[in-house]
């Protein structure tokens, strides 16, 4: 039987070109909000690029993007190609005004207005109708436009400079887990794009919330840093889908990464849940089962019973009491056990509510929904 690392060799080797493109590299901010007249120069290239259907790799607060013109039909093909994408998968509109979002969405609701006081700009992305200048390339053919505002001054600046609407994915090769440091990114697309832009580790690690302003109810299509109270505590109520927390369903995704598979390491993951005790027996007695075998084991431990595990390479996402830092860790030692030829990793499971919705969405989505409870 074929592991999931002679998977992943033999998919990306199925979409792989002959990388001919030369992809120029430029580190800016680096933390700082204020740009060197040499790092200015740099993104207005960059802007450049975008305006002219090229694709550069950028840091938002979340993850690093994969940006091309959001008008430009053309640039939308340019990124499924580069990320070996399905067409049908809907990419965000990233805007640096909030006068803009009106440009890009047919009408705009009291809700969104609202919300946008309160989170923009920030890691949230609102569906809205769209207006007719987007493309149904950038929207994967549905009448309605996701449409975020970032807060990463390097996100802003670029889309300023690329003339003010970058349509972005996350900037990995479609279905591994999303780069939060150009490492991975250089690691993905180097070749691919034409440009990607190094400004260290992002801030929050998930993507952004997705909520759908689009129909009677606003619902959350994808969770994130904003989380589902703090939503419910402006708009009153917001419904979540049901596939955030089980199998994805057949039916065509309205929103990004809502239908296929994503954040998938190499090796094979499975989430335990249980208590402290229970998980922690249940993965050492795996991972002596998987060392007999030849297997190399991986554990995605808490800071509470980290020195509890037996295993080749135990990783700390960090302590139960901060979830801000767990879910910036999240896709980093995901990343990290493909680095070291990891096969089968376990994690800890974690509290669906708060910001926790959000780091159980990407972990089953990362273990194709495989959790034993205990």
């Amino acid at each position: 039987m074929k592991n999931r690392i002679g998977f992943w060799q033999e998919e990306i080797g199925l979409q792989e070109e002959a990388l001919e493109m030369r992809t120029e590299i430029v580190r800016v901010g680096q933390g700082r909000e204020a740009f060197t007249p040499q790092e200015e120069e740099a993104l207005l290239r960059a802007g450049n690029i975008i305006k002219q259907g090229g694709l550069v790799a950028f840091p938002t607060e979340t993850v690093y993007g994969l940006g091309g013109d959001a008008m430009n039909p053309e640039s939308a093909r340019k990124i499924y190609a580069a990320k070996g994408r399905p067409s049908d998968n809907p990419l965000i509109v990233h805007i640096c005004r909030w006068a803009d979002i009106g440009l890009v969405a047919e009408r705009v609701p009291e809700a969104a207005r609202r919300l946008g006081e309160a989170f923009w700009p920030g890691p949230l992305t609102m569906i809205l109708p769209k207006a007719a200048r987007v493309p149904k390339e950038t929207t994967g053919g549905l009448d309605t436009v996701a449409v975020r505002f970032p807060s990463h001054p390097v996100a802003q600046k670029l889309i300023a400079y690329s003339g003010g609407y970058i349509a972005a994915p996350s900037a990995n090769l479609s279905g591994k887990p999303s780069p939060t440091s150009a490492k991975y990114v250089i690691e993905d697309m180097d070749g691919r794009i034409d440009m990607i832009i190094d400004d260290g580790e992002v801030g929050i690690g998930l993507e952004s919330t997705i909520l759908d302003l689009a129909s009677d109810m606003p619902r959350i299509l994808r969770p994130g840093y904003i989380t589902q109270e703090m939503l419910d505590k402006l708009l009153g109520k917001v419904d979540i889908d049901v596939t955030i927390v089980e199998p994805d369903s057949g039916q065509a995704p309205r929103a990004p990464g809502m239908k296929y598979r994503h954040y998938a390491p190499m090796g094979r993951l499975v989430i335990v849940e249980g208590t402290s005790g229970q998980v922690t027996e249940y993965i050492n007695g795996h991972a002596a089962e998987n060392q007999r075998a030849g297997e190399k084991t991986g554990v995605i431990g808490t800071a509470e019973v980290l020195e509890q595990y037996h295993a080749d390479v135990v990783k700390c996402i960090g302590s139960r009491k901060d979830e801000e830092t767990i879910a910036r860790n999240l896709f980093s030692v995901l990343r990290e056990f493909d680095d070291e030829n990891v096969t089968s990793i376990y994690s800890e499971s974690f509290p669906a509510q708060g910001l926790g919705q959000a780091i159980m969405n990407r972990l089953l989505k990362a273990a194709g929904h495989r959790i034993v409870k205990l």
